[in-house]
């Protein structure tokens, strides 16, 4: 049975839902170790039907007490079932030590830890370490994930990890000096967070939850840390169009930036708003872009603007700003860029428009700032490494700091906004770490904005059909070459089909 699978927990909070259902529903420790030891089990029969000869290396704690589980269930089933131990039976405790000699007792074959002891799986089951491990994986522990990884890598064998990958931070998706690279992974009780954020999406392969069949008032007790972007969800504030409907309907997006030689980000921005559904766009660019613009998306009204003058007129009849693609940092890129903030309209802010503010340190909230980690680092006065050692935190400090909505790009994009639970996007794949993905996430977020969505809204939208458009496209041409501008077919289908 699978829990609400949007909720999003960090591990204080699965504690204490494990402690809510011991104290107050009565289920004992044992259970839910049971619970899921035959949640894993199923699971495993399931994706490898055929699989008859089964390793479980199994460590101390909950984590390793759900191996002896699985272990216990393989026997039964009469498979080839042999445990690889890190802690004897002696130094284990509780149910982990139970669970162990239960499983001595069908006589399963149980062996200290060797890596020429997982040749001829069929499938390795990780059970070494859970969501109690603090500080980096070292000594046996680490030796046993590295060997792991070696082995099935060479030999192509499924590896199958309990609650998470070994060596995983469930907070931050961090790797904790080393991590089993899993090639899927069941977790329980609820949804970590770090599992779809950061160095973790390399980890854990395919994801499933199961909640262990607790009662659903448990999960009532306590509010979710985030939530999972849902297209379902997040499509409800896009009305189906009215057939009377015409372009002064869906607002005017203005795109401010293409410094020389950048042109291309505007124009991506651009037709990005466009197809997302926006009524009109203009671009406000260096006059020699503008010609090209206009010839190859004559859709886009594109002006040259010299000075921040004659960007008056423009600012005046937009009710969206996007400032930032190809906008560079010179003074034509700095003096546009004041202009556009004072003219206190609703705004999206990329690339350069980000490097700008990050000098201006401005805080409005009338704008979605869309950083990727080296923009945010920018913001934050911090280097690369620390935003993405604690991303939560990075996109909050954002947020906190420079006001409206935050949205910072990477492995698991979070979105977040004052008084809203933070959100995170598991769509997306590495065939977008390509040029042009940025301006057009801006494009659709603005497209969106004009289109009468919440800063909020347009930004959880935009950044889930932008990731899903990038992962349609990988099922069907695969990942190598994927350019910015083909995502936008994908985007328009997939809001479309859930318009009608």
């Amino acid at each position: 049975m699978l829990n609400n699978t949007t909720s999003l927990y960090k591990i204080e909070q699965i504690q204490e839902l494990e402690k809510i259902a011991i104290e107050r529903f009565g289920v004992s420790v044992d259970n839910l170790m049971q619970r899921a030891g035959k949640a894993a089990f199923r699971e495993l029969k399931k994706r490898w039907r055929a699989a008859r000869n089964i390793t479980v290396v199994c460590g101390k704690g909950n984590n390793g007490s759900d191996g002896y589980v699985v272990a216990n269930l393989a026997k039964k089933a009469r498979l080839n079932v042999k445990i690889l131990q890190l802690v004897p039976y002696d130094n284990l405790n509780g149910a982990a030590k139970r669970a162990a000699l239960r499983c001595k007792k069908l006589k399963i074959k149980v062996l200290p830890f060797s890596a020429k002891e997982l040749r001829g799986s069929d499938v390795i089951v990780d059970a070494i370490l859970g969501t109690g491990l603090t500080g980096k994986v070292t000594g046996k522990f680490k030796l046993a994930i590295d060997a792991i990884n070696e082995v099935s890598g060479k030999a192509k064998i499924p590896v199958f990890a309990l609650d998470l990958p070994s060596g995983i931070d469930a907070d931050t998706g961090n790797i904790l000096g080393s991590a089993i690279s899993a090639s899927a992974t069941i977790t329980f009780i609820g949804l970590k967070i770090g599992l779809l954020i950061g160095d973790a999406r390399d980890c854990i392969g395919e994801l499933t939850s199961s909640d262990l069949s607790l009662p659903a008032k448990i999960f009532q007790m306590l509010t979710p840390y985030a939530e999972k972007l849902s297209l379902a969800q997040e499509i409800k504030p896009l009305a189906p169009r009215k057939r009377t409907a015409h372009k002064g309907n869906f607002g005017h997006v203005l795109v401010i930036g293409g410094d020389y030689g950048m042109g291309g980000a505007v124009r991506m921005t651009a037709e990005a708003a466009l197809r997302v559904g926006a009524g009109l766009v203009t671009v406000a660019t260096r006059p020699k872009n503008a010609l090209v613009i206009n010839a190859a998306c004559p859709e886009v009204m594109a002006h040259g603007v010299s000075t921040s003058k004659k960007l008056s007129p423009l600012l005046a009849k937009a009710s969206v700003i996007v400032i930032g693609p190809g906008l560079g940092t010179s003074s034509w890129g700095k003096s546009l860029f004041n202009a556009a903030v004072k003219a206190k309209k609703m705004m999206v802010i990329d690339a350069d428009g980000l490097n700008i503010l990050a000098g201006f340190r401005k805080r409005q909230g009338n704008w979605v700032l869309t950083p990727h980690p080296g923009e945010a680092a920018r913001l934050l006065g911090v280097s690369n490494q620390m935003v993405q050692r604690d991303r939560l935190r990075a996109v909050q400090n954002i947020q906190s700091t420079f006001g409206g909505v935050s949205v910072l790009k990477g492995a698991g994009t979070l979105v977040a906004a004052a008084a809203e639970k933070i959100r995170v996007c598991d769509a997306g794949n590495p065939g977008m770490a390509t040029a042009g993905m940025g301006d057009v996430l801006s494009g659709v977020i603005a497209g969106l904005l004009a289109q009468g969505l919440s800063l909020f809204n347009a930004a959880k939208l935009g950044v889930l059909v932008h990731a899903m458009a990038g992962d349609s496209l990988a099922i069907k041409q695969g990942k190598l070459g994927i350019l910015a501008l083909d995502l936008l077919p994908e985007i328009r289908s997939i809001i479309s089909s859930k318009l009608k």
